[in-house]
């Protein structure tokens, strides 16, 4: 088993950084959306939601798509928070009210709840993008900046300058 909780089923040991890697939602998608709201997660995604998921509304006009134990762990430090505190209060009603437990059909698809997608103005296709410990559901057109957004050569430069790349 790697280390954060998911198995390599079939394959030799490997160095615990090529199995984080490979365990990282990687790479961006298009698929439809039914008129049952049922989306195809991509094949390599598959395996990682095998232990359950939940869907969630993103931080921008999207939504978020995290494994069972990712959440648990948001869930579990948000309800440390002190309830007498209002901005804790709704932080618990933005991760909970806006989340929903989904799994995978034998088709591969997962359901998205008729809010969340009214939330993410979603209607026919999507964009799925990787984030790494999980992935994002964009509409086309509000993806569309954002993907221009990471093309801008000298803002990347400036956020790689943040990150130590060197050992």
């Amino acid at each position: 088993m790697a280390q954060n909780g998911f198995v390599n089923a079939g394959h030799p040991r490997r160095s615990s950084v090529k199995d984080q890697i490979e365990q990282m939602f990687l790479g961006q998608y298009t698929h439809s959306i039914d008129t049952k709201g049922r989306l195809t997660v991509p094949s390599r995604f598959r395996e990682l939601l095998e232990q359950g998921a939940y869907i969630s509304q993103g931080f921008e006009q999207n939504l978020m798509v995290l494994t069972a134990m990712a959440f648990e762990r948001i869930s579990n430090r948000v309800n440390e928070m002190s309830l007498t505190d209002p901005t804790a209060r709704q932080l618990k009603r933005l991760i909970f009210a806006t989340a929903d437990r989904v799994e995978v059909d034998s088709s591969g698809r997962i359901r998205i709840p008729q809010f969340l997608r009214e939330v993410a103005s979603l209607d026919g296709d999507a964009v799925i993008v990787g984030a790494g410990d999980y992935f994002e559901i964009w509409s086309p057109l509000a993806w569309q900046p954002k993907a221009a957004e990471l093309q801008d050569t000298e803002t990347n430069a400036q956020r790689f300058a943040t990150l130590v790349l060197s050992s």
